[in-house]
């Protein structure tokens, strides 16, 4: 079974990482600081401010990047477009 997070609302917390360094003898990224890999969801964006707010944590929201997306029809694969149709006279 899969589950997708395509569509899924939720607001997410992740933390600013401070230093990283690459462990010579496999390669790996490694970190001093333990919350550089966690991530908290809310419901909502009031929540998620009030919890940082409550912690005593300064806060930025960023806005989604929103794209919708362009509308498309079978028949525009097949469409004729001077950039990248190429005659073959």
């Amino acid at each position: 079974m899969q589950s997708g997070t395509n569509n899924i609302q939720f607001w997410q917390m992740d933390f600013d990482t401070r230093e990283r360094w690459e462990n010579p003898l496999m390669g790996w990224t490694s970190s001093g600081d333990p919350m550089s890999n966690m991530k908290v969801d809310f419901a909502t964006k009031d929540e998620a401010i009030a919890h940082c707010k409550k912690m005593g944590w300064d806060y930025y929201v960023q806005k989604p990047n929103i794209s919708l997306p362009k509308p498309r029809s079978y028949g525009s694969n097949f469409s004729w477009n001077k950039r990248t149709r190429v005659s073959t006279k």
